[in-house]
């Protein structure tokens, strides 16, 4: 890794996984759940990027910092530490972390909850988008897609050229994509200057930008004041910068990649890592009693402690409408 600035790998984990639910929970998200292979995947984030930076930094929210703070400790990694009062989507989380940075470092932005394989050439893509953000880029990670994926938004590429963004499609719009063949999905992580990332979002967002470094300019040892925070809109990074800047560039990436984001991807990730399924394609997950599934084919069967899931794998994108409904009973199902 040839630069001369110093690189931060910045984690963002204010998620709540509710398409996992049951298994993620407010007091114990998906990306702190020890379920693949033993480790969390908040810690398989850390692992990965260790050799990639000189700083880490974990922007999480009140919720659930104490657990970042358990698995830094068992990894016995020194951070920066960011405590969001509450949730006030990407575009503020990642500000933060860019005012927190000198001006010329280098930050690396991946979220906690992401299957990452073929290290290698992760590394790669990695190098690619530090040197494009040394010139001056915003650079986002395009993954070359191996399925028409309706989880995913799109990034429409010409080499490095970022043409358009796409929403999370139906299926038919997703097939187009795949049949084009310049889609990528997005992948949610980026690669810039910090300073370069805190001009753009001036130029096209200054409320978000003002009202961030205010709640930042006010933080007492990264705890951020909930207040002013609660001021703060609330936008995506995409919507804020990434799709109205010019200075964005795209790595089309060829790692293996999923956001783990719905059961679907759970289940595909565990039967490739060997974890049983019946003849019909059944599985269980967070349970080792014996169950039969009779006259079923691909259900999944999520046990847990206070609630179970029973729940065709084609149907996984539904559970937030589950999570959602839970919520407005405000629900002790979902602590």
């Amino acid at each position: 890794m040839d630069t001369n600035n110093s690189v931060t790998h910045v984690i963002l984990t204010g998620g709540v996984g509710s398409r996992l639910w049951p298994l993620s929970r407010k007091s114990q998200p998906k990306q702190y759940l020890e379920i693949f292979e033993g480790k969390s995947l908040f810690e398989m984030t850390v692992d990965r990027n260790s050799h990639l930076a000189n700083k880490v930094m974990v922007v999480g929210n009140v919720d659930n910092h104490h657990l970042s703070g358990n698995v830094m400790g068992k990894s016995q990694t020194v951070y920066i530490n960011i405590v969001e009062a509450t949730p006030r989507n990407t575009a503020a989380a990642i500000a933060f972390a860019a005012f927190a940075s000198n001006p010329d470092d280098i930050l690396i932005i991946t979220p906690s909850d992401h299957i990452i394989d073929k290290i290698e050439d992760y590394d790669n893509a990695i190098d690619q988008a530090i040197q494009k953000a040394q010139e001056g880029f915003i650079v986002t990670f395009g993954i070359i897609p191996t399925k028409p994926e309706t989880g995913y938004g799109y990034i429409e590429s010409k080499g490095d050229r970022v043409i358009s963004f796409r929403e999370k499609p139906n299926e038919t719009t997703a097939k187009e994509f795949i049949a084009k063949g310049n889609f990528l999905w997005n992948s949610g992580m980026f690669c810039f200057k910090a300073s370069v990332l805190l001009e753009e979002l001036k130029q096209f967002q200054p409320e978000v930008y003002e009202k961030s470094k205010i709640v930042w300019e006010s933080s007492e040892n990264g705890f951020l004041d909930l207040e002013t925070s609660l001021e703060i809109p609330s936008i995506s990074i995409d919507y804020a910068v990434m799709e109205r800047s010019k200075k964005i560039k795209v790595v089309p990436a060829s790692f293996v990649w999923s956001d783990l984001g719905s059961f679907e991807s759970v289940y595909d990730y565990l039967v490739s890592k060997g974890h049983p399924i019946d003849k019909n394609g059944n599985m269980v997950i967070g349970c080792d009693k014996h169950t039969t599934f009779l006259g079923l084919k691909n259900t999944i069967f999520v046990y847990t402690a206070t609630a179970n899931l029973i729940l065709q794998k084609e149907n996984s994108q539904d559970v937030k409408d589950i999570y959602s409904a839970l919520e407005k009973q405000n629900s002790e199902l979902l602590n």
